[in-house]
């Protein structure tokens, strides 16, 4: 198992007390992983601490505010790439197809594109293997780390150590592409009331033809248009 993204998958899903009592055993763990550096491990760690230096509401409340009020820190991989279109179901269908061919079933509610998810999965397969896929996941990362940081989350430490671990240079046409839609505001509350009011992303049943391998998923993972089919350029919106 690929030690640094078993815990950088639990400490991106949302907090439990669980999980707050496990933080110790979690620094232990990411300090006795070569696989980062010291400063890869410096950043996990100051994200643990920061988890245990407030109670579990405290932290329960603000990863909602980061990431479930914004489309634009969204921790589903293809609502940065794919919107509201309708090639995010076939891409949910085809990550999951992934998984459950490599022998990783998924018991949660989840879709299957849940960073955490994604990086649970990731953790469980060969290095070399799982690079690729952070490789083609590496745009994606990287705008979150810089929206984050630019709004002072120490979550931004998480998807920095992400890019530790990947080595991969993201496509700086890939990047600008998600970077340019609107940062949102979590404190704009008609704007999440327009979120909820949205069609939710349905997938299942069949996957349709063809591989849903590296291949299919890395042309899935640098999907750039974001319009729903009849949307004018001025209505783009993502869906969460």
């Amino acid at each position: 198992m690929i030690v640094s993204l078993k815990i950088l998958s639990l400490l991106l899903n949302y907090p439990t007390q669980e999980l707050l009592d496990d933080l110790p055993a979690l620094k232990e763990a990411v300090n006795s992983d070569r696989l980062l550096s010291a400063k890869g491990q410096k950043m996990i760690c100051n994200l643990c601490d920061d988890l245990a230096g407030k109670d579990l509401y405290e932290v329960q409340e603000r990863y909602v505010f980061q990431f479930d009020r914004t489309r634009s820190h969204s921790l589903h991989l293809f609502e940065h790439v794919h919107g509201e279109s309708r090639d995010r179901g076939q891409a949910l269908v085809d990550l999951r197809e992934m998984y459950l061919k490599n022998g990783f079933a998924v018991e949660t509610t989840e879709l299957p594109d849940y960073i955490p998810l994604f990086l649970e999965y990731l953790a469980h397969q060969p290095f070399t293997e799982a690079q690729e896929l952070l490789g083609q996941t590496a745009h994606i990362f990287e705008a979150l780390r810089l929206r984050l940081k630019k709004k002072g989350s120490i979550y931004a430490n998480a998807f920095a150590a992400v890019a530790e671990i990947s080595k991969a240079q993201p496509s700086k046409e890939l990047l600008s592409n998600i970077l340019a839609e609107p940062d949102d505001d979590p404190n704009d509350l008609e704007a999440m009331d327009r979120i909820w009011q949205e069609e939710v992303v349905k997938f299942g049943g069949n996957a349709g033809e063809g591989s849903c391998g590296p291949d299919r998923l890395r042309m899935q993972m640098r999907a750039a248009d974001r319009r729903p089919p009849d949307a004018t350029p001025q209505s783009i919106q993502g869906e969460h």
